[in-house]
């Protein structure tokens, strides 16, 4: 059987967390999301979606 293929998307860190809420800068945390302009790539699932939903207004989603 052939292995579906896993989307991704791609995260990037446009805005410090600073000044926000903890439970913010501990979402931006488990993302991986560390330093300014950071991108990282992550499986595309509900998960990580509500999770960029939250801290939506200090990311931006690239195409993947």
């Amino acid at each position: 059987m052939a292995k579906a293929k896993v989307k991704k998307i791609k995260i990037q860190l446009v805005k410090s967390g600073i000044g926000y809420a903890k439970d913010q800068k501990a979402t931006l945390e488990a993302l991986g999301l560390r330093k300014m302009n950071a991108i990282v790539e992550k499986e595309d699932n509900e998960c990580i979606r509500g999770m960029v939903r939250k801290v939506t207004h200090l990311v931006k989603v690239l195409d993947a």
